[in-house]
């Protein structure tokens, strides 16, 4: 039985999503299994780097219909053997300190070709940007991303200032989300009509000097 996720039934999401692998470059669509089941898309099988894997999970979140993505797919690199832990820890050592918006307050650990980032920093584009400087290094499969926001203040007006911040963004329809502040923690909830938008309304309520938390329950419909 093939289900319906608004107009598009999972064998439609199924073929739009082979298609948009395929003609993502940075993706071998060839070694790339998509299954969905309701709208939720399980990528599985093997790419050359972890770039690459990321690449093949955005190409499935710009899908029409996707409502959330089960990522089972590995990193097989030809040069795994050649690229030992030390290499890797010294390069990423060296990409967060070259980083200009990366603080040394962010460490890495090296287990094998996969990264942990721990520390803490003051905004949420620092933690992204720690990740950013690492994830396209040879070697690295995978990033954990541990690193911390710095206690905040909490202020009674957090909640409104966030709802304006959405409520200016052009990509966004405030009517449709809800915010909802509790001491530094922020709470998104409502529809939005794509990825890119529910990741718009996340970096405004993460942008706020106020929040050191932020849960995205906003829903993608289509």
């Amino acid at each position: 039985m093939s289900v319906s996720t608004g107009n598009r039934s999972d064998q439609d999401i199924q073929t739009a999503v082979q298609d948009e692998l395929d003609w993502t470059p940075e993706v071998d669509a060839a070694g790339i299994g998509v299954a969905v089941d309701d709208g939720v898309v399980a990528l599985s099988g093997e790419v050359s780097s972890y770039p690459a894997r990321l690449a093949a999970k955005r190409a499935a979140l710009r899908v029409r219909g996707v409502t959330a993505i089960v990522d089972n797919v590995s990193v097989h690199s030809n040069w795994s053997t050649s690229v030992t832990e030390t290499d890797i820890a010294k390069e990423v050592e060296h990409a967060l300190r070259w980083m200009s918006n990366v603080p040394d307050t962010v460490k890495a650990e090296v287990e094998g070709h996969d990264i942990t980032l721990t520390g803490a920093v003051t905004w949420d584009f620092q933690r992204r940007a720690a990740q950013r400087a690492i994830q396209h290094l040879k070697g690295v499969h995978y990033v954990n991303n541990l690193v911390t926001l710095t206690p905040r203040a909490s202020v009674p007006d957090a909640e409104q200032r966030i709802r304006n911040a959405i409520n200016r963004n052009a990509q966004l329809d405030a009517d449709t989300i809800t915010v909802v502040v509790s001491g530094n923690e922020v709470t998104l909830t409502g529809t939005v009509a794509s990825w890119a938008e529910k990741r718009e309304a996340e970096r405004a309520a993460w942008a706020s000097p106020h929040v050191s938390a932020v849960h995205d329950r906003i829903s993608v419909l289509y």
